[in-house]
């Protein structure tokens, strides 16, 4: 049996019918940039995550950029990120002209280390970006304590936490702004690139809104310079229909992740195998089912070969990319970043995960372990 990281027609099969009659929608409508459907999510996702606006954008960066640049936040001034994330979170700090500052990830969450954040803040600190890793929200209330002492902002990146709760909430809603992305493969994915941000501020939706547009309120007319960072009608109506069923699939990621521990359990002392951990509070949405070993990548070719699919998330520490040399951090800046990129392991993890496929998964991983203690023992 071959098991996929992910299988997108699997989710497409389940609900194709409505998927078929949403872009037909479109293609009828003629709608493609912006438009209905667009409009609609927006007020669909916004009531879903508990915010009063969501702005559609291009993509998940361009919505962490144009968050910045809505905040306020500009040339000089530095933004806090954790150093274990996807480029992308600092790369839109960056591109709006500001600098990322990094601080290293708490090593059971993988998440920001709330008890680091106050040592990297300097006066040109503006904001703080936590990122909900994995699908596992971050610790926010120490980090709102933290920016209300130093008065700066909170964004949140939640692309990867689509209908995550912190403390009963939904996570994006309970900053300045709240970031997503839906790449295709994300718990609510478009059918290409898309983005959006949620927020409760009416002059930071209205600023956005000019930004992804040209800077243009209205046809010809252009009151800032913006960018071209518009969400497609088609992905709009994509979303739409998805949106509906999104809490029944993360329903089914938690069911996977639990089955996932429960079969990995006997094996994570003989291969030193840490599992995920829901932390106090949160409630995961593993859009990433992810384990740590120091076996892992004879781990992850050992899978391969059985068929099973597996990724690597991350494995080069943000601050140790070449595109932030200049920045000057070499290796052992961030430890458990840097412990975090050498161990990480992703296993497949989607809604429509069978419990056939996830056995599979667990008996190979066993059939790894039996091998290791095998040439483990003595002669």
């Amino acid at each position: 049996m071959k098991v996929p990281f992910v299988d997108l027609q699997a989710q497409y099969r389940s609900i194709k019918a409505e998927i078929d009659a949403a872009i037909a929608r479109v293609v009828e409508s003629s709608a493609f940039v912006l438009g209905r459907e667009v409009e609609a999510f927006e007020a669909e996702f916004a009531s879903y995550v508990g915010a009063r606006h969501c702005v559609g954008v291009s993509n998940g960066t361009d919505a962490l950029q144009l968050a910045l640049q809505a905040c306020g936040v500009s040339r000089g001034d530095e933004v806090v990120v954790p150093a274990n994330t996807f480029f992308a979170t600092a790369e839109a700090v960056s591109t709006a002209n500001a600098r990322p500052v990094f601080v290293d990830a708490d090593a059971l969450s993988y998440t920001i280390d709330v008890s680091k954040i106050e040592a990297a803040i300097t006066e040109r600190t503006r904001a703080i970006i936590p990122v909900h890793l994995y699908g596992q929200p971050a610790d926010l209330d120490p980090i709102f304590g933290i920016a209300a002492r130093h008065n700066l902002l909170v964004i949140e990146d939640a692309a990867q936490a689509h209908g995550a709760r912190y403390k009963g909430r939904r996570v994006g809603a309970l900053a300045r702004a709240g970031c997503f992305s839906f790449y295709p493969g994300k718990n609510l994915g478009a059918y290409g690139e898309g983005g959006a941000v949620v927020t409760d501020d009416e002059e930071v939706a209205r600023r956005l809104r000019l930004l992804r547009d040209h800077g243009s309120p209205r046809k010809y007319e252009h009151e800032i310079v913006g960018y071209n960072s518009r969400l497609e009608g088609l992905q709009g109506a994509v979303l739409r229909a998805k949106l509906k069923h999104l809490d029944a699939w993360n329903d089914l990621r938690r069911a996977h992740a639990a089955r996932y521990n429960e079969l990995l359990a006997a094996h994570a002392d003989a291969v030193r195998l840490s599992l995920p951990r829901e932390t106090a509070g949160a409630r995961h949405v593993y859009h990433l089912y992810v384990v740590e070993s120091d076996e892992r990548d004879a781990l992850q070719r050992h899978l391969g070969a059985a068929g099973v699919q597996t990724g690597i998330h991350y494995p080069i520490p943000v601050h140790l990319q070449p595109a932030y040399a200049s920045l000057g951090h070499k290796p052992g800046d961030f430890p458990v970043s840097e412990r975090q990129a050498r161990r990480v392991l992703s296993l497949p993890m989607f809604a429509e995960l069978t419990g056939e496929q996830i056995a599979r998964v667990a008996e190979s991983v066993s059939e790894f372990v039996a091998r290791a203690q095998s040439s483990a023992a003595p002669a």
